[in-house]
């Protein structure tokens, strides 16, 4: 290959600079045309734009430290505070690139301009299998974000690069981001924000004999013994309300509709007939606020045999589990829909999906397969 001196490069660039054709230049630099065009490529072609480093990431003499501090066996602890870093920070850059046996400063800090280079291709783009499934499974209603995790997802060895953090669905812009955005759990990105002043009464505090939650055993607070529920009522258009009852301890769900009103002598009718489904071993004590739909709870306890324990008066992160299960049901049941236009078939329908859907808490295992076995 014809290798032209930085003279004639230097000619043909100020030739280039003034527009001559390519004819002037293959006569004032006598090569050969296909010289001639490389290096008019060569001297055309923008230069490449340096990623700006931030002054929040490692520096290459950050990572000369931490390469002569793993080489003199100091632990990360002690590299971070010679740095005046996090630990996290330098545990973090050790372990993407390669572990303290394999780190190189040299190499880290090049592999670190590599993934500051933009655009990216997006990771599903790399990986149509993956992204079959992920758009199969926003279809059936798992959310974008936690639901559709890499964990809930079957791998092969070919995914192991892209499987290994959860995906940003719905984040970025996307050609086929349209078609889905209906299927995530939250539609919009709008937020907010909560409500100033005082909380208007709500009959709490009117409920007699009311066992508090402190009296609750230990077993249930640690979620070691299956059998305890969480309860509360998620409201509608109107007076229509569906009652949710969830189990903690495998997160198994479970749905009443009462279309027509919510009184507390048809809340504790409908508690004791739905929570005598489940076996008696599944059955140990239910947990609700201080409304006003269940202050008849003697009643319901004496037709079930569960006792119930309340919760302190606006507290609701004392039943996590149903706020954040009531979270996933408005997805299927809107605040200003007519919960009363659905059916109990349509209801057990979203319970089933619910208790069908991999939960990370449960080892990417769904709450029916983990309550069958509890069962077993």
């Amino acid at each position: 290959m014809e290798r032209l001196s930085i003279c004639e490069r230097e000619r043909i660039a100020e030739l280039l600079a003034e527009g001559a054709p390519l004819w002037r230049l293959r006569q004032e630099v006598p090569r050969s045309r296909h010289a001639i065009k490389r290096a008019v490529r060569s001297i055309l072609r923008p230069e490449p734009i340096e990623a700006k480093r931030s002054r929040l990431h490692v520096t290459p003499a950050a990572r000369e430290e931490i390469s002569r501090g793993i080489a003199a066996g100091d632990s990360l602890r002690v590299i971070a505070r010679r740095l005046g870093r996090a630990p996290s920070t330098v545990s973090r850059e050790v372990a993407r690139n390669g572990g303290q046996c394999r780190y190189r400063a040299c190499r880290a800090d090049r592999e670190a301009l590599q993934r500051m280079r933009r655009p990216k291709l997006e990771k599903l783009a790399r990986c149509p299998r993956l992204r079959a499934v992920v758009e199969a499974k926003l279809e059936l209603g798992l959310r974008a974000d936690r639901g559709l995790a890499i964990g809930a997802i079957p791998r092969r060895p070919g995914d192991a690069g892209v499987a290994r953090d959860h995906l940003p669905l719905l984040v970025r812009p996307s050609p086929w981001r349209a078609p889905h955005r209906a299927h995530a759990r939250s539609p919009t990105a709008t937020q907010r924000a909560p409500a100033r002043g005082d909380p208007l009464p709500n009959g709490q505090s009117q409920i007699p004999a009311m066992v508090n939650i402190c009296d609750r055993p230990a077993d249930v607070e640690d979620r070691a013994v299956p059998g305890h529920w969480e309860g509360d009522l998620l409201c509608g258009a109107g007076k229509d309300v569906v009652v949710t009852l969830v189990e903690r301890h495998r997160r198994f769900v479970m749905l009443i509709g009462l279309p027509t009103s919510h009184t507390a002598e048809v809340v504790a009718a409908a508690l004791a007939a739905k929570i005598t489904e489940p076996p008696a071993q599944l059955r140990r004590s239910l947990t609700w606020d201080q409304g006003r739909e269940i202050p008849r709870h003697s009643d319901f306890t004496i037709a079930s045999g569960v006792p119930v324990y309340f919760c302190d008066p606006r507290s609701p992160w004392q039943r996590g589990t149903n706020e954040n299960t009531n979270g996933l049901l408005r997805q299927y049941l809107p605040r200003r829909s007519r919960l009363g236009d659905r059916t109990h078939a349509e209801l057990d329908q979203i319970a089933t999906e619910l208790n069908d859907r991999p939960r990370q808490t449960l080892a990417w295992k769904t709450p029916s397969q983990v309550l069958d076995d509890a069962t077993r």
